[in-house]
């Protein structure tokens, strides 16, 4: 995460250009523009303020909403006039009711699924089925994980396309639940997954003891 105390944007260059991103699915939500004043205000307050360039003012991201972008990590470019901010948003972005002011296709990742995880764990809901199953202990999520898997292989086996792709949904998501079980993130698989990538592009057929994919 990033030192906001060491984020100096270059002001002299007039406002400072802001791209909002969904700090699991990285979906662009939107771009905008701050000042200095609504710099600060987004660092103070960890919600996105830009300065409106046609009413000539500062505002709030969702001010009249209620779909405020609550600031996840924010970063400068490297000329210092451009910031990129990661947020998690209350609701959709765009004044228009869509999720990004870009016409973009919907996406839901695996950092989708933890977030959803963690969001049901830290709530009371007594309905929750991922509520349930951590309430139930490692046991029963490995157990459940397995027989979602097991469903995987059925419908590999019967080339059911549409079967495949509905159990390896229920097989993800008991996974996330079982990693949240074990305290592990999906950053830390991404890298293990990154470090097994760049030894085998740092060991290109000279090492026979590097696994490949």
């Amino acid at each position: 995460m990033s030192n906001y105390a060491d984020l100096k944007p270059d002001f002299s260059k007039g406002l400072l250009t802001v791209i909002l991103q969904h700090y699991t699915n990285k979906e662009v939500r939107m771009v905008g523009y701050m000042n200095e004043e609504a710099f600060e205000l987004t660092k103070q307050e960890k919600v996105a303020w830009f300065y409106s360039r046609s009413k000539e003012r500062l505002w709030k991201k969702g001010e009249s909403s209620g779909n405020v972008q609550y600031v996840k990590d924010m970063y400068l470019d490297c000329d210092q006039d451009a910031l990129l901010i990661l947020v998690d948003p209350a609701g959709p972005t765009c004044h228009t009711g869509t999720n990004s002011c870009f016409n973009l296709e919907s996406s839901f990742t695996l950092k989708d699924i933890e977030a959803t995880i963690r969001e049901r764990a830290e709530s009371s809901d007594d309905e929750s089925y991922t509520n349930y199953l951590l309430s139930k202990g490692t046991d029963k999520i490995a157990k459940k994980f397995g027989e979602e898997a097991f469903e995987v292989v059925i419908g590999a086996k019967n080339k059911n396309k549409e079967e495949i792709a509905n159990e390896t949904a229920d097989v993800l998501y008991h996974l996330g639940v079982l990693l949240h079980d074990s305290g592990v993130s999906v950053s830390d698989v991404e890298s293990v997954l990154s470090a097994r990538h760049n030894k085998q592009n740092n060991f290109k057929g000279e090492r026979k003891d590097i696994q490949k994919w």
